[in-house]
């Protein structure tokens, strides 16, 4: 069995016995159709293990705190799912430029306060960012939770990750890479 398999396999048995806020059940996998769907409406592919999760665990209602967003369709507790906010957030940017949102940085699950972990579709890792715009600075707004998803679903399921209480002293870098990603829509 791949690290990605074992990895799969461990997310889907937390994902099993564990339900975040909001969410009663969890949703049926999407199938190979919805997520081609979602793709073509959101211009890039998906990182393969994000793919995955959404095609051999659930249609989001899994992982930390509010849970990973439904790819397509809204979830219960009425969050926007992640190719519609990530389309409101490219849109929101083209609008105001001054809060530019990168291209191809899919939100994925929602911290509440506006907060949301995103993986960066084009980072060949597939990084996990922090957008916290609560410091009213766009410059301050981006963080990388972690390296990559892989990363981030493993401190998910062994209980590591930053958002736990005993782990709340963890501070997470600024993401380097945002004026880079950005100075096209900022320079604008």
């Amino acid at each position: 069995m791949t690290e990605n398999e074992q990895l799969l396999t461990r997310v889907a048995d937390k994902a099993r016995n564990t339900r975040p806020w909001g969410w009663t059940s969890l949703p049926e996998p999407l199938d190979v159709a919805a997520v081609a769907r979602a793709e073509t409406a959101l211009g890039f592919r998906l990182p393969p293990l994000l793919a995955d999760l959404y095609l051999r665990i659930g249609d989001g209602g899994f992982g930390p705190e509010y849970g990973l967003l439904p790819l397509l369709d809204s979830p219960p507790a009425g969050e926007p799912a992640a190719v519609t906010q990530y389309l409101a957030n490219r849109e929101s940017a083209r609008k105001d430029p001054d809060w530019p949102w990168p291209e191809g940085v899919l939100p994925i699950s929602h911290w509440g306060c506006a907060m949301y972990a995103c993986v960066d579709c084009h980072s060949p890792e597939a990084t996990v960012l922090l957008f916290e715009p609560n410091a009213d600075d766009v410059d301050n707004a981006w963080y990388v939770d972690a390296p990559s998803l892989t990363d981030w679903l493993r401190a998910w399921v062994d209980g590591t990750g930053w958002y736990e209480e005993t782990n709340e002293e963890l501070e997470l870098a600024p993401w380097a890479d945002f004026g880079i990603r950005t100075a096209t829509a900022h320079a604008s």
